[in-house]
């Protein structure tokens, strides 16, 4: 019987996996398809571009991106989606900025409301968050103690970064908005790996919180958030 309890919970595990990775794939999916409205050629999309190099980079197949890609110029036909940024509050008063994509706005917002009540947020108005953040580029590029950080900055900055911070052994490289694939492609030519990239919303004064309950609320809410299926991105101002 131990075989057998062993098997059960390997395929359990792998059917977590599975499940997990189905959402992946969904979620790009649906922001390839967005941006595919603005055009289908990556090269002259930039939006595009960027939404299928996020794809490739957890191994979505290119048949699943190239059928997202259509979808979203009209050659195949798909159910109507949207993206919507909603704007919220959670424990210890942290402000969110949530972006969805969803074909059923009403279902989508019944269930953020629903997420919020039950972790100690709330859903707030239009414009009311938002003016706390701005939008960058973001790149994340992975370090260790060989590297020479002084020298790796001024690569960095020379390929046209507008800042840089240290988070453990991430260097966390922030550009204009509309900068960001230069910059990811002038680190590339200086043979310099790029780890991540995207669009990213980030506050222009984080916020400390330091109470540990508050803190696991906050996880709390993001793990529940980020089950939704339609939730894109979470936003916060949390330092």
């Amino acid at each position: 019987m131990s075989g057998h309890s062993k098997w059960s919970k390997v395929k359990h595990q792998k059917a977590v996996t599975d499940v997990q990775k189905g959402k992946i794939f969904s979620k790009m999916a649906k922001i390839i398809t967005v941006n595919a409205r603005d055009g289908g050629d990556p090269e002259t999309n930039s939006g595009l571009r960027i939404a299928i190099e996020k794809a490739r980079s957890v191994n979505m197949p290119r048949d699943n991106i190239e059928r997202a890609i259509k979808k979203g110029t009209g050659e195949l036909s798909g159910e109507k989606i949207e993206e919507i940024f909603y704007e919220a509050y959670g424990p210890s008063g942290i402000a969110l900025i949530i972006k969805t994509i969803t074909d059923n706005k009403n279902r989508t917002i019944s269930e953020i409301k629903n997420i919020l009540g039950k972790h100690s947020g709330r859903l707030g108005e239009t414009g009311s968050v938002k003016w706390m953040f701005e939008e960058r580029g973001i790149l994340e590029l992975k370090i260790s103690e060989k590297d020479n950080l002084d020298d790796l900055e001024m690569e960095i900055i020379d390929a046209g970064a507008e800042d840089i911070k240290k988070r453990d052994s991430i260097l966390e490289v922030q550009t204009k908005p509309t900068e960001l694939n230069n910059v990811k492609n002038n680190l590339e030519t200086k043979g310099i790996k790029v780890d991540s990239f995207s669009l990213e919303w980030a506050p222009k004064n984080p916020v400390e919180v330091k109470d540990e309950k508050s803190k696991a609320q906050i996880e709390k809410l993001f793990e529940a958030l980020d089950e939704q299926d339609d939730i894109q991105e979470i936003y916060s101002n949390m330092s």
